[in-house]
């Protein structure tokens, strides 16, 4: 009898215990939801107000695969010839989202550096919605503007 009743009190300990431990991941998860979420918000929130700057006057050194990555989107700008043909568009912007996914996964920049990269590069991913238009003129348009823009990173990082 006494080793039914422990049997049964270690399954209901450790049931509880499991129990307990996913209402703490449960919890954590939603904390963490909630945090990504803000975080997105706040990140274009800050992509519509925040302008690239320099340091004190000088360039911001950007690591290489960043440098590499926005040289190749603009290679893909340059070499865009179907400027009349709206699916064309969508097939550049696959090709830029591209260039720009390693970008972002291949950042290592800290510090001041890495927020002007971010002012810098959060316009382009608000661009690729309008490029990869069914209009025609809204796709012209960010093309011409996300091509302005990429140009101007040498302004901004060395």
């Amino acid at each position: 009898m006494k080793k039914t009743i422990l049997t049964g009190v270690m399954i209901l300990a450790i049931g509880l215990t499991y129990s307990c431990g996913n209402q703490a991941d449960e919890k954590h998860d939603s904390k963490q939801t909630e945090k990504t979420e803000k975080t997105v918000k706040t990140d274009e929130h800050h992509s519509t107000e925040s302008e690239v700057v320099l340091d004190n006057g000088k360039l911001w050194t950007a690591n290489a695969e960043t440098t590499t990555g926005i040289n190749n989107m603009i290679k893909l700008m340059n070499s865009f010839t179907e400027k009349e043909n709206v699916e064309a568009y969508a097939k550049l912007t696959e090709k830029l989202k591209e260039e720009f996914v390693m970008i972002i996964q291949k950042c290592s920049m800290t510090g001041e550096a890495h927020n002007q990269l971010h002012n810098y590069v959060l316009p382009i991913k608000d661009l690729f919605k309008t490029l990869s238009s069914s209009d025609l003129k809204k796709c012209q348009e960010s093309y011409d503007k996300l091509n302005k823009h990429l140009k101007e990173y040498k302004r901004y990082f060395k």
